[in-house]
């Protein structure tokens, strides 16, 4: 059953808005905010994108939950961010495209798409004109994707290479210390290591491989998609090391050989 009409009715008279006031803010018709709430018209894609980026709740969330069923605390949860209801494969749903064999395709999201990308990842047409390759050596039974990445936060993993994600459906399933390319709702498409503190503070804690780069926390109420780092792609042929990097190498080696003896001392 669609819950779409009944929960964003719920939602606006929960933040005390008009339907007109909903209308300016989403650059729309009190009309047709009005026939979306009373399903007398079912909601588009774009429609879908702008009330659940408008009441900050998950798309699948919007559709597939009654929430009039929520405890009080359940939906304080939830309008802080803590979408519990995304969690299984049942309510999260993402596009994707299937070659001649119905075989999922590996889409390929360029730097040029990046921008559209978070915008747009929900919509399946949007996806099916995205570029698709195939790796044989990847699992069949499992969802992937792939994403050119820029900056140099994450080295030795050079700017430009093609990073290759799988698809996470339960955010509580990030395992900390491992690496995940994350759409976010305000900052594009990062690549970082990720620590799990949804628990906790309801963010991810993210950090670079290279060390000049600060790490810093992301609500989790931000976060739209993941994909767990599986395997880079880089055309060009890395650079030899020079003296002076081979130098700092061996330095950091031997500060953190000291910290361990003076642990060990301790």
């Amino acid at each position: 059953m669609n819950y779409f009409g009944k929960n964003i009715k719920l939602l606006r008279k929960r933040k005390k808005r008009t339907q007109n006031e909903v209308a300016v803010a989403l650059e729309l018709k009190r009309t047709s905010v009005n026939a979306l709430e009373n399903e007398i018209s079912q909601p588009t894609v774009s429609h879908l994108q702008a009330f659940s980026k408008y009441f900050g709740i998950a798309i699948d969330t919007l559709i597939n939950v009654d929430l009039q069923q929520l405890s009080e605390s359940q939906f304080a949860d939830l309008q802080n961010g803590f979408d519990v209801f995304i969690r299984g494969s049942k309510l999260r749903v993402i596009a994707t495209t299937v070659d001649s064999d119905n075989n999922d395709n590996i889409e390929f999201v360029n730097e040029k798409a990046k921008a559209g990308y978070v915008n747009c990842f929900a919509d399946p047409e949007y996806i099916g004109k995205l570029p698709v390759f195939q790796l044989p050596f990847l699992s069949k039974e499992k969802k992937y994707r792939a994403f050119t990445i820029e900056g140099d936060s994450m080295l030795p993993i050079p700017a430009g290479s093609i990073v290759i994600g799988e698809f996470i459906q339960d955010f509580f399933n990030i395992k900390s210390n491992d690496a995940y390319i994350i759409v976010t709702r305000d900052e594009g498409i990062v690549f970082k290591v990720a620590h799990n503190n949804i628990e906790t503070t309801r963010s991810l804690h993210l950090v670079s491989l290279n060390k000049a780069f600060e790490p810093y926390d992301l609500p989790i109420a931000e976060v739209t998609e993941v994909w767990k780092f599986v395997c880079y792609l880089n055309t060009s042929i890395p650079e030899p090391e020079s003296d002076m990097s081979v130098l700092m190498k061996q330095m950091d080696d031997m500060q953190q050989a000291i910290k361990k003896l003076g642990s060990k001392i301790g």
